[in-house]
């Protein structure tokens, strides 16, 4: 399957973003994996992200994760669980990263949904 170039270079950076842990881009990784959007629909990944915008504070992130609940087995739930819950454990241990050596705490504190 071939996907338009933007659509790609958007993923990249939705990608690099959430590795940062912005909200923002962890819910467009859910609408990526969940549309096939630059991906082919992954409907554990696309839980997956939704669950850790919502916890950011994505209050769409939520609908969609409970949507896509639905249409899922309860093992496919319980990997999407296990797969966010790595990512968070990534997360913290950034933030532990900045606290530590002052680099990035500003940066780490509180990104919500609002920044962009």
């Amino acid at each position: 399957m071939s996907w338009p170039a933007s659509d790609i270079d958007s993923l990249v950076q939705y990608e690099r973003d959430a590795k940062d842990g912005r909200a923002d881009a962890l819910y467009n990784l859910g609408l990526a994996y969940s549309t096939g959007q630059g991906v082919g629909v992954d409907m554990v990944a696309a839980h997956k992200w939704f669950n850790l915008a919502a916890v950011r504070g994505v209050e769409a992130a939520k609908s969609w994760r409970n949507q896509l609940a639905a249409e899922m087995t309860t093992g496919q739930i319980a990997e999407a669980q296990k797969l966010a819950r790595g990512m968070a454990q990534y997360f913290q241990a950034l933030i532990i990263f900045a606290a530590n050596s002052g680099y990035g705490r500003r940066h780490w504190a509180h990104r919500g949904p609002s920044e962009s």
